[in-house]
């Protein structure tokens, strides 16, 4: 139900116009001049959070007052504009005449009615200025905003890591007494970036080996005054370098001793939400989930290694043929503060988008993805057009052939290194259509979630439509970052 003081039958422009009333109650209803101060138009409470009331009015262009009824009493929202009027304390809002083709939008008697629930797509077209929500825009993309996470942190909630667990499958563990180029020759032959490490002296799991790793043994190897050498590295063992790491991260503890990270893990029956949120506070990319059914916790078992792509697998899986009620899912990207985008010209306080052109040098690639915490850097033209990506896990390639004892990274350039990765692979094509995942600034955000539930898939670069001029990156921390508010 759409209220209006305008004949339908007349052609008259009216401008669909949402009012939100956030604070409760049994009965909302809303009033204003709009309505002569005599119509009550009812507001409905949003499915998934009833504190939160809406309705959307088609109102001509100019100046409207209003104010709220809650359960019987007049109330006005003192975090909108507000004036002091005849009826009291009261709401303003300003309907602007909008310029673009599709809005304002004429009602005629043929137009198809909506309801106060759907989300309208005239706002979706209206709804950025500039780069600036309308203010009424704006409140009732705050709530939708919060129905969904509401709604998506509840079924999180109701859902245990068990459910990631593949009918069938094997997972990769490496002793810690391994040297080290087996280790990394074993994570590029498998095709994983990251592997948990068993210490059978301690008869569990005591952390992980992942590309991180080798990226630091690399550079150690490029600095003269490194303690670790090409000879020592075929017979260097994980335990001995996650020794040396500590070192080189200066992980000291209070009594001058080193102390080593501990296994980030989860078990089976903590929630989705648990296991999501335990990735994104410790920055990895993957936790194993272990079980153990001693009360002691001997015994482990590795069971799998759990990843936002698996948790964001089953929030689409549930929600696929309701996504409606997920009303965030189909606005557009460029309308979410979701991602990491290249700045305006002007503005400023916005975090840099890191882009590296094809001669830059692999050893400048390995100094942003450890110095700048990015898990990988668009390659772009001198365009800023997009070309490939380069990634932590892109570093396993030189362990074909012992390539990192033949190339210095500081002469090595990011053609040569993306080169190296496609010779490596059976398949460059699918190579490259798994690590180039492209999208426009328009797309919805259910598009973007379904490209990264793909495991492959870890990151999607916003494209300019037909110059692949790059924008700004999403990655799978950032959308849930964004979901669990």
């Amino acid at each position: 139900m759409f209220g209006s003081n305008a004949d339908p039958s007349s052609g008259t422009v009216l401008i669909p116009t949402p009012f939100v009333w956030r604070y409760g109650g049994r009965r909302v209803f809303l009033i204003g001049s709009f309505t002569g101060w005599s119509e009550h138009i009812p507001m409905s409470p949003m499915e998934g959070c009833p504190t939160v009331f809406q309705v959307i009015c088609n109102l001509t262009p100019g100046y409207h007052q209003f104010k709220f009824n809650v359960d019987g009493e007049w109330r006005h929202d003192e975090h909108q504009n507000f004036v002091s009027g005849s009826f009291g304390m009261v709401n303003t809002v300003f309907v602007a005449m909008d310029s673009e083709p599709l809005v304002p939008v004429i009602f005629t008697p043929e137009t198809p009615g909506r309801s106060n629930m759907e989300v309208d797509d005239a706002f979706n077209r209206r709804g950025r200025s500039d780069g600036i929500l309308s203010e009424a825009a704006s409140t009732i993309f705050e709530a939708d905003i919060e129905v969904s996470r509401h709604r998506i942190s509840v079924f999180l909630l109701q859902h245990t890591a068990y459910e990631l667990l593949p009918e069938s499958g094997k997972v990769v563990a490496l002793d810690v007494n391994l040297p080290v180029k087996q280790a990394f020759h074993i994570l590029y032959e498998q095709g994983i970036p990251v592997v948990p490490l068993w210490d059978f002296d301690k008869a569990n799991f005591v952390g992980v080996l992942s590309a991180i790793d080798f990226i630091l043994i690399l550079r150690e190897l490029g600095n003269r005054g490194s303690n670790l050498t090409e000879e020592e590295l075929e017979t260097h063992t994980i335990l001995a370098w996650k020794d040396g790491k500590s070192r080189i991260l200066g992980q000291i503890d209070g009594n001058g001793g080193f102390y080593p990270r501990g296994l980030v893990h989860a078990g089976p029956y903590d929630s989705l939400r648990d296991v999501a949120l335990k990735i994104l506070q410790k920055k990895v990319s993957t936790i194993p989930i272990v079980h153990s059914s001693s009360p002691d916790g001997s015994f482990p078992q590795l069971l799998h290694l759990a990843s936002l792509s698996g948790i964001l697998k089953c929030i689409c899986r549930h929600f696929k043929h309701s996504s409606s009620s997920l009303p965030i899912l189909q606005k557009p990207i460029c309308s979410i503060p979701l991602g990491t985008w290249v700045p305006r010209i002007g503005e400023s306080g916005s975090r840099p988008l890191a882009m590296l052109r094809q001669n830059a040098s692999l050893s400048v690639a390995l100094s942003l993805l450890v110095e700048a915490d990015v898990s990988a850097i668009p390659i772009v033209d001198d365009g800023n057009s997009l070309i490939d990506v380069y990634s932590r896990s892109d570093i396993t390639s030189l362990a074909k052939d012992k390539a990192y004892a033949q190339i210095r990274l500081e002469e090595m350039s990011m053609h040569q290194a993306l080169q190296l990765g496609q010779n490596g692979n059976s398949s460059s094509a699918m190579y490259n259509a798994q690590r180039c995942q492209m999208c426009l600034a328009s797309d919805s955000l259910h598009s973007v979630m379904e490209k990264l539930t793909n495991p492959e898939v870890r990151r999607i670069v916003i494209v300019e439509s037909g110059s692949r001029r790059v924008e700004g990156i999403i990655t799978l921390s950032d959308v849930f970052r964004f979901l669990l508010g």
